[in-house]
């Protein structure tokens, strides 16, 4: 007869503690792989340092704000060599901006659904193996239907970044990451956007106060704003 295993009620080895488990007090590691974000402030507070491959990371903002392209294009520019595919994009970037930071334009694909559509698009580009990346506009998606898609992520080890409004934030959610992104012009630098990330869910001890991401690069602004003259000039020709 094989006898039960003895029960310790000592403290255990902090060593012997499965890498799932993590102390509340404590920033998680991270057991997957995980993709730099190309700001160092921001690393240093996500678990593993960096973008969870194979997980859901929910950006949250406000109305009429689209910050994604000025938090995330680092990490896409990086992640690899395959698509970057867009799935019901509100608008279309411009893409010399986005080569002239790295991300090639032959790198890009842009899928265009209703909403139904667009979850099952989602979750079918995950499951392609040639896929990088893939970032979602999924405004009305339920908490069901986004475990869906962090399940598939997760098997194909993919990057998944799903944009939904900041009116959400206090739903429930099955993302492993939850931030809200609000532009805050600094003062000193006219023409110039920083991006306060308030991080309201990851694997650790609440975030009391928002990173102030540093404004973007000259360089950058320029691009944008040639990215605006675009989109202006795009609307006024089918006017």
């Amino acid at each position: 007869m094989t006898s039960l295993a003895r029960i310790s009620t000592g403290s255990p080895d902090p060593q012997d503690i499965h890498a799932d488990v993590w102390h509340a007090h404590a920033l998680a590691g991270s057991p997957q792989v995980v993709q730099p974000t190309g700001d160092a402030l921001l690393d240093a507070q996500l678990p593993g340092g960096g973008w969870p491959v194979g997980a859901l990371v929910e950006l949250l903002q406000p109305a009429g704000v689209h910050s994604e392209w000025r938090l995330l294009l680092p990490a896409l520019a990086r992640c690899g060599q395959g698509p970057v595919v867009l799935v019901g994009a509100p608008y279309l970037p411009f893409v010399p901006a986005l080569a002239a930071l790295g991300l090639r334009a032959s790198r890009l694909l842009a899928v265009g659904a209703v909403q139904d559509g667009r979850l099952w698009a989602t979750e079918q580009l995950l499951r392609c193996a040639e896929v990088d990346a893939v970032l979602a506009w999924l405004p009305q998606a339920r908490s069901d239907q986004l475990r869906r898609l962090q399940m598939a992520a997760a098997e194909h080890h993919k990057l998944l970044f799903v944009m939904r409004p900041a009116s959400l934030q206090a739903d429930a959610s099955p993302a492993a990451l939850r931030l809200v992104l609000q532009p805050q012009p600094p003062a000193q630098s006219p023409g110039l956007d920083a991006l306060a990330v308030h991080i309201v869910k990851r694997r650790g001890p609440p975030l009391a106060q928002p990173l102030q991401l540093q404004a973007r690069a000259a360089r950058l602004a320029v691009l944008l704003a040639a990215e605006g003259a675009y989109a202006l000039d795009r609307t006024a020709a089918h006017a």
